[in-house]
């Protein structure tokens, strides 16, 4: 027998039945979820191609839960069991790999003659044009605005970023610096960066940048701030990511792949409007 909230999601029509469907879903309604589900929602979303291709077990062992709780997960969301939730991430990165090989074999037909390199040149251009239009067509302009509020009011700025995020942070540092904002990085070479964080008071504020699988010193230096008041404003990839469950603000970037490389295209734009932004509000006053 179904449970109440698969016959629930049946009648109203509300099982996602797309990823961006599930990731728009749970992102929605991630308050109402237990710790457990949440957890294995955050990884499901954080890593779709292992949910695609591994076992109930390897899969829970992997995001450190019950197998069961897959299930509930699965049960939860409106899907008949686990195996109906896992179509949808197979059925993702068939479409995905089919999108793959036909991009590719544009690329092939185009180059008449050009190099390799310039058609792998080409496919990273474009994973990074998609990234832009994503982020042009899901930007919230509301939210963005009461980041910038935010940060406009702090007496300093802290900056965390690990790993592939790092340049987001390098590139805000820098803005900041000729904008003559007062901000600093939490990246000591001298292993100061704890006590760094226990500097910042809530008149600061700070800006965390991290993406699946999350750096766990970003995680943990943003929540250390977090727990001394002070304000967060994450740039991440998932509503559910462990920045945005404790950010005062999020800002949520989802970046396209190409040979499984990951763009920073959207996200730099970001890193790039916000100390102007920050400015500018500063500068009026508003």
């Amino acid at each position: 027998m179904k449970s109440d909230s698969v016959a629930t999601s049946r009648r109203t029509g509300a099982t996602p039945r797309s990823f961006e469907e599930l990731r728009i879903h749970v992102a929605a309604s991630q308050k109402d979820l237990p710790k457990r589900l949440a957890q294995a929602a955050r990884f499901a979303l954080a890593h779709p191609d292992e949910i695609a291709l591994g076992t109930a077990a390897s899969i829970a062992e992997a995001a450190d839960v019950q197998p069961s709780t897959l299930v509930r997960l699965a049960h939860h969301l409106g899907y008949e069991g686990f195996s109906d939730f896992q179509g949808l991430f197979r059925e993702r990165l068939k479409t995905r790999a089919s999108t793959y090989e036909e991009r590719l074999s544009k690329l092939q037909q185009g180059a008449e003659g050009d190099s390799y390199e310039g058609a792998l040149l080409s496919g990273f251009l474009s994973a990074g044009r998609q990234s832009l239009d994503s982020l042009s067509e899901t930007i919230d302009a509301a939210q963005f605005g009461r980041c910038v509020g935010l940060l406009a009011k702090a007496d300093m700025i802290y900056l965390i970023a690990r790993r592939r995020a790092y340049p987001l942070i390098a590139q805000m540092s820098y803005a900041f610096a000729k904008l003559r904002i007062r901000a600093a990085t939490i990246d000591s070479a001298n292993g100061i960066d704890a006590e760094l964080v226990e500097l910042a008071t809530s008149s600061d504020a700070a800006i965390a940048c991290s993406f699946a699988p999350y750096a766990p010193s970003s995680v943990d230096q943003a929540r250390a701030l977090v727990d001394q008041g002070v304000p967060l404003v994450a740039l991440t990839d998932s509503a559910l990511s462990p920045l945005a469950v404790c950010a005062t603000h999020c800002i949520e970037v989802f970046e396209q792949d190409y040979a499984g490389f990951r763009s920073l295209s959207a996200s730099m734009a970001v890193a790039m409007a916000l100390p102007v932004a920050i400015a500018e509000r500063r500068r009026i006053g508003r």
